[in-house]
């Protein structure tokens, strides 16, 4: 019973700081005043390529009405543009822009050069414990 509540206690505190982490690196990457959904687009378009806006929002998990609209404003903000299907005339893609491209790019350095600050106070044996752990946490996803 005692282990069981330690490793509830556990969950919730790493449930916890993770969010935390997130929430963190999210602030101080979000200079454009992003969305996290059109921060998770971008994410996508750059690793995947050209997507419709059903694939995205079956990706994204929410619907294609909230996807079109996100979608829209970031067509409007010139982060994403549209472009014909190879195969299906009637289908549209959307891919990221030069811009899109560069705006993911900054988030992504300023996660790191935060990140990066913020393991250099740690000491090295911190460092290294930390460094470990990445591994763990892979694994819990397997």
């Amino acid at each position: 019973m005692k282990k069981t509540k330690e490793l509830e206690a556990a969950v919730t505190d790493l449930l916890l700081v993770t969010g935390q982490l997130t929430r963190r690196l999210r602030a101080v990457s979000n200079t454009r005043e992003l969305t996290w959904s059109q921060v998770a687009i971008m994410a996508r378009l750059d690793e995947v390529g050209a997507m419709t806006t059903a694939d995205l929002a079956r990706a994204e998990a929410v619907k294609p009405q909230s996807m079109g609209g996100t979608l829209a404003a970031m067509e409007e903000e010139g982060l994403v543009e549209r472009r014909a299907h190879p195969n299906d005339g009637r289908q549209v893609l959307f891919a990221l822009t030069a811009m899109g491209r560069e705006a993911r790019q900054q988030v992504s350095l300023a996660k790191r050069e935060w990140l990066m600050a913020a393991m250099s106070k740690l000491s090295t044996t911190e460092r290294e414990t930390l460094i470990a752990a990445v591994d763990l946490i892979r694994r819990l996803e397997d």
